[in-house]
């Protein structure tokens, strides 16, 4: 004959702290099956758009045959020393985009530094410069990104000093601010105040010894 059997579950925040980081451990190897670096990627285009950047795409199979197109910006982290971010894109001369930039993001000195570099270097070559990135290898960081500076000038002029390094140099900052964006998210997201409390609001319950059961 049938029988019932029963079962006496948890939630996370009734479980005793040796299950609990079971638990945690749990979530943090599967949970995280979501695009959780979302907001930091919109943020990072609009930062791009500031700077005078328009970003690559690339076409992404979805579900069901349809697909969408998504900006061309990876990383991989954050446990290796060869982690990072990488993008692909077209910089070109904004005005007013230090000035925006600084609206956008007030208290944000890396960004500062990175829109005064490259201020600086288009100002020395009459606002000329432009910048073509793409991405090379199998690995994501920002010396995987090759950047090809020349100048759009009708009478072919050279860039002047040192600007095409100071404009590489520039970019692949920007690379390294949003891996550090994305590795504070991650960390935050992982953090135990974080998975609890994410533990808690979906409603999933425990054995007494950590085991998921609903």
């Amino acid at each position: 004959m049938p029988e019932v059997i029963a079962t006496t579950v948890y939630r996370n925040d009734e479980l005793p702290e040796g299950a609990k980081g079971r638990v945690r451990a749990w979530y943090r190897e599967g949970g995280f099956d979501h695009d959780w670096y979302d907001a930091i990627y919109e943020d990072f285009q609009r930062i791009a758009d500031i700077l005078g950047i328009r970003l690559k795409t690339r076409v992404s199979r979805l579900v069901g045959g349809r697909s969408r197109e998504d900006p061309c910006i990876w990383f991989s982290g954050f446990w290796s020393q060869g982690d990072g971010a990488a993008w692909e894109g077209v910089y070109s001369y904004r005005k007013s985009a230090a000035a925006d930039l600084r609206a956008y993001a007030p208290n944000d000195q890396a960004l500062h530094r990175i829109a005064e570099k490259l201020q600086a270097a288009q100002r020395q070559n009459f606002y000329q410069l432009r910048a073509e990135v793409s991405h090379r290898g199998t690995y994501y960081h920002a010396f995987t990104m090759a950047v090809s500076v020349t100048r759009d000038s009708s009478a072919a002029a050279e860039i002047i000093g040192d600007a095409e390094a100071v404009v590489t140099e520039a970019l692949r900052d920007l690379a390294n601010w949003l891996y550090r964006q994305l590795e504070q998210e991650y960390d935050h997201l992982t953090s135990d105040e974080a998975v609890d409390e994410t533990l808690v609001a979906n409603g999933y319950t425990f054995t007494q010894e950590g085991r998921r059961f609903g």
